[in-house]
């Protein structure tokens, strides 16, 4: 079977895309995999003439973008599933959710809505999303504008874009920040190594903390910039090992998209999880297989970005006074620092108890 995975490298200006392709290019290709670039496609239309201050308006222009981009992703995925190779990667240097950045809400469900989308297909098509972060933060001595001519912040813009960026991309189930936190060569390593842990190579590790927390104050959540509600529902299936399988719907405001998990425990942090997506037939299917001495777990999520940090808060419609917060981390030495506005309760990323798998034991 032909695996195909489509990611979004994203990022502030002056973020170090341009490297991070030739990377990518050179360590992928050399284990196995056929490497496809969907090139920005701001840059190539800014460069041909067609830009925000040539276009009657900044919305018309940005879904000329969207719209181009679209059918650029259509083409290369037709061409990937004409490829004899087994593994293709196709990397889309920015994607949809990027337009998000440069316009209003208001705005931006427009051109979607013109666009025959809804904006959870369009940010969950993408199998990964990986943000680089502005060198205007962080890095502010390598902040050029030299190396792209479509390129016109001043790094306060531009640290500005990169959040707005972020905020855009939050809710997307594997979303990753790479921050300037080490130097420019080391930033890149550790970019390629949140693809390569995503990609399974040599295989898919998940390595999270969850912890037991009060319940916190919706309105504060729903206020922060950087934070996203996802509505899910999560059904159990029968499985002939002690493989945990389910079956997932996630989306908000009516549009979903659905998943099917497999997860093998390896040691106390780290379990294999294979992940593959679902046409919405293919999850109504899957749920005749449903376990019935399981109840099916609906939850509200929130997720929201902290200092590089992905944090999601679960809230269940059975628990008024507490609440699920888990941290997914590169490694099982990461230092953990919780939102000033969540108070914790204890750690549980051990303890049964808490598991959705034993929350929906009926």
């Amino acid at each position: 079977m032909q695996e195909i995975t489509k990611i979004v490298i994203t990022g502030g200006p002056c973020a170090g895309k341009t490297t991070a392709m030739s990377r990518i290019q050179n360590e992928f290709s050399q284990i196995g995999y056929a490497v496809l670039f969907i090139p920005e496609t701001a840059t190539e239309l800014i460069g041909g003439g067609v830009a925000p201050w040539t276009c009657g308006t900044n919305a018309q222009y940005q879904e000329c973008q969207l719209l181009l981009q679209i059918e650029k992703e259509k083409i290369f995925e037709k061409a990937a599933k004409a490829m004899s190779a087994e593994k293709v990667l196709i990397v889309c240097d920015r994607g949809i959710l990027d337009n998000k950045a440069y316009m209003t809400e208001e705005e931006f469900a427009d051109v979607v809505s013109r666009a025959e989308g809804n904006e959870v297909e369009f940010r969950d098509q993408y199998d990964a999303a990986f943000h680089l972060v502005t060198a205007a933060k962080g890095a502010e001595e390598a902040y050029t504008l030299a190396n792209n001519a479509a390129r016109t912040e001043t790094p306060e813009q531009a640290a500005e874009v990169d959040d707005r960026l972020i905020s855009a991309w939050t809710g997307h189930p594997h979303l990753r920040v790479i921050d300037n936190a080490t130097g420019f060569d080391e930033k890149m390593y550790r970019l390629v190594a949140e693809i390569a842990s995503f990609l399974g190579e040599p295989e898919p590790l998940e390595i999270e903390r969850k912890y037991l927390v009060r319940y916190p104050d919706i309105s504060w959540l729903e206020s922060l910039p950087n934070c996203q509600r996802v509505e899910i529902i999560q059904t159990y299936l029968h499985s002939a090992n002690d493989d945990e399988v389910r079956v997932r719907q996630r989306g908000m405001d009516g549009n979903y998209v659905y998943y099917k998990t497999t997860k093998r425990r390896i040691s106390g942090l780290k379990r294999i999880e294979l992940e593959k997506r679902l046409t919405k037939e293919e999850y109504l299917a899957s749920l005749m297989d449903a376990d019935t001495t399981k109840r099916q777990i609906r939850k509200t999520r929130y997720c929201l970005m902290q200092d590089g940090r992905y944090i999601e808060i679960d809230l269940y419609p059975f628990w008024k006074d507490k609440a699920i917060l888990e941290i997914e981390l590169s490694s099982e030495d990461d230092e953990i620092v919780l939102p000033e506005g969540i108070e914790l309760i204890r750690e549980v990323t051990e303890d049964d108890e808490y598991k959705n798998a034993n929350l929906a034991k009926i």
